[in-house]
């Protein structure tokens, strides 16, 4: 399975990041999936709601902060699959950065991740996003690298 977007899409995602530096940005990626495919139409920009409730509900340390950790509150979440669904989309990935840090999964990203995302991570070095991959979990529950496609128009 692969992950196309569009370079707008990319730029929404990196403005949002470099926006929210030093702290974790995150969001939904709306689309379709088809074949072997899945193809983002849409970004869907949310709150980091991490606090230290989040940290203690997930038996996390609260040491960790916004700046190492992202939380989708329910609600919004909620609000996510409303908009795909009015506009006939689904909720297929979900993308977050990690500040100064590789666009690696860390073990927290895969306690909370869900097998049917993909999980588009951006690198933010000094504020500025400068990579950015792509991950699935396999039956393993372990993360694998992803094919990240970039469209030339974006789809609709």
């Amino acid at each position: 399975m692969s992950l196309t977007l569009h370079a707008e899409h990319l730029q929404a995602i990196y403005a949002h990041a470099e926006r929210t530096y030093p702290e974790e940005c995150c969001g939904l990626l709306l689309g379709t999936i088809a074949a072997n495919e899945k193809v983002v139409h849409d970004v869907y920009a949310v709150p980091n709601a991490w606090d230290t409730d989040a940290a203690n509900e997930l038996n996390d340390s609260a040491a960790f902060t916004k700046t190492r950790r992202y939380w989708i509150a329910p609600e919004a979440m909620l609000a996510g699959m409303r908009e795909a669904r009015q506009r006939k989309l689904d909720i297929i990935g979900i993308y977050h950065s990690h500040p100064d840090h590789l666009a690696v999964p860390s073990e927290c990203d895969r306690a909370l991740a869900w097998s049917q995302y993909s999980y588009l991570i951006v690198s933010v070095k000094h504020g500025n996003a400068n990579d950015r991959r792509s991950w699935t979990l396999n039956e393993q529950h372990q993360f694998e690298p992803e094919a990240l496609q970039l469209a030339e128009v974006a789809r609709m």
